[in-house]
């Protein structure tokens, strides 16, 4: 075993993981941790991926990536560009070949929908011409023939009542306007959970516009979870997983700042007074994150 192999299991037995587990948060097969924690790199498929894995097992375990590199550079084999998968040039060729050939592609459907508005617009042209030119020859000769109307005196005097409880009827309903318009309704502000900075794993959010502070955690796989206060008092400290705690809730009342530490954000979600927090940094991008909460209170 060597001394990277036995500084990474030591870690991973401190927090209490086993090699299931880490292989869950970091989607890396249990042979190629094991293989690492031995040293022994044969079974991977290049120097590329033990610098990956050896990456992703670190961050897993909180550990500065740049910093085990630095130690153990002469454990860990250095990279080379033919150590890069195939794929990705075949890839990059494909795409160049395949640019100028779908420009083509993508005018005909236009040439297309052109030529059917067109054809379109001419069909409703000829129906509107048509029918219009039959109903107005139709409403001329309704107009010459004389219309005789009877009323009755009953009938004025009906009206006429109508008439006077319907300008009512508008006086008091523009009294009631006016009095609405006097008397304004102010909304509450609602909650406002803002990120204002983050850098490499680190973001810092600040919360406003509300009296509580109340952090639930929810995972969908395994993950490892700190919660402490500002003080750095833990509140939380534990493995969420899909066959034991799948949620948990921290009462931060009166606490100015959170810092939660998440092992698997890809796999955790967090909500903030049942508002759900939307990671500054991409999870897919950076697995292990640091997570700040700064409390503002209504009143302040």
């Amino acid at each position: 075993m060597t001394e990277l192999g036995n500084r990474l299991k030591e870690e991973r037995l401190a927090k209490g993981l086993s090699l299931e587990d880490l292989q869950s948060l970091t989607k890396i097969q249990k042979r190629y941790l094991v293989g690492i924690e031995e040293g022994n790199y044969s079974s991977m498929p290049g120097n590329f991926y033990v610098r990956a894995f050896v990456k992703q097992y670190a961050e897993a375990l909180q550990l500065n990536p740049d910093e085990i590199f630095e130690l153990y550079k002469n454990e860990i084999p250095a990279t080379h560009i033919d150590d890069l998968p195939e794929q990705l040039s075949r890839v990059k060729t494909r795409k160049s070949v395949s640019e100028g050939s779908s420009k083509i592609f993508d005018i005909i459907p236009k040439v297309l929908i052109g030529v059917f508005i067109i054809g379109a617009a001419g069909v409703l042209y000829y129906f509107v011409v048509n029918n219009v030119g039959d109903k107005a020859n139709d409403l001329i000769n309704n107009e010459n023939e004389p219309v005789k109307f009877v009323r009755s005196q009953n009938l004025e005097k009906a009206e006429d009542a109508e008439k006077d409880t319907t300008k009512e009827t508008e006086k008091e309903e523009e009294s009631d306007e006016q009095t609405v318009e006097e008397t304004p309704v102010v909304e509450a502000p609602k909650q406002e959970l803002i990120p204002i900075q983050n850098s490499g794993k680190n973001s810092t959010y600040e919360l406003k516009n509300t009296d509580k502070f109340i952090v639930r955690l929810v995972s969908t796989e395994k993950s490892w979870v700190s919660v402490k206060n500002g003080s750095g008092v833990s509140k939380f400290n534990g493995l969420l997983s899909t066959t034991g705690t799948q949620s948990t809730e921290v009462d931060l009342a009166g606490e100015p700042q959170a810092v939660i530490v998440v092992g698997n954000a890809v796999a955790t979600e967090i909500y903030v007074n049942d508002q759900k927090l939307e990671y500054a940094i991409p999870p897919a991008d950076v697995v292990v994150q640091n997570i700040t909460i700064q409390f503002v209170p209504k009143n302040e």
